[in-house]
């Protein structure tokens, strides 16, 4: 069994939909939503674990453009032989609310199997940012997020 750290780097994001645009007010700030922006954070899973980026800035000139550049670290362990295990990161992406509960917008899975079992045999491994498609919650496809992925194996 290999062990090791499994490095998420959030880079940025484009053309996610805000579901509450379409309304005249937004009814989970109580603003109007032609003057606030939406205020989008990720919560990665990883197996059990769990961790949360902070909110994104608005890339200046690009209204729809969402920057991040957040490097999340989980400990990581990797058993070739384990048919079972769905080696994988789901990110869930939420717009953040003052008064109310926060809304999941949408959210992407990246499988890292291929990462982790090279990792595991080099002993660093690296996926580099590439675009992922975010899912809708009405399973339908808005935009897409950019991340990377390391693998560096724990050397004993």
């Amino acid at each position: 069994m290999a062990k090791g750290k499994l490095e998420v780097l959030l880079v940025d994001a484009q053309g996610i939909k805000d579901r509450e645009s379409q309304f005249p007010g937004c009814l989970f700030c109580l603003n109007p939503c032609n003057t606030i922006k939406m205020c989008p954070y990720v919560v990665i899973h990883y197996g059990d674990q769990e961790s949360t980026s902070r909110v994104a800035d608005h890339k200046k000139g690009e209204e729809k453009k969402l920057e991040w550049n957040e490097t999340i670290t989980f400990d990581v362990e990797y058993d070739p032989d384990a048919e079972d295990q769905p080696y994988k990161l789901v990110l869930q992406i939420f717009d953040k609310h003052k008064i109310s509960e926060d809304n999941l917008v949408g959210e992407s899975t990246i499988y890292i199997k291929d990462v982790l079992s090279l990792g595991a045999e080099k002993g660093k491994e690296e996926l580099k940012a590439q675009k992922y498609r975010v899912v809708l919650p009405d399973n339908t496809y808005s935009g897409e997020i950019s991340v990377a992925v390391t693998f560096t194996l724990n050397v004993m």
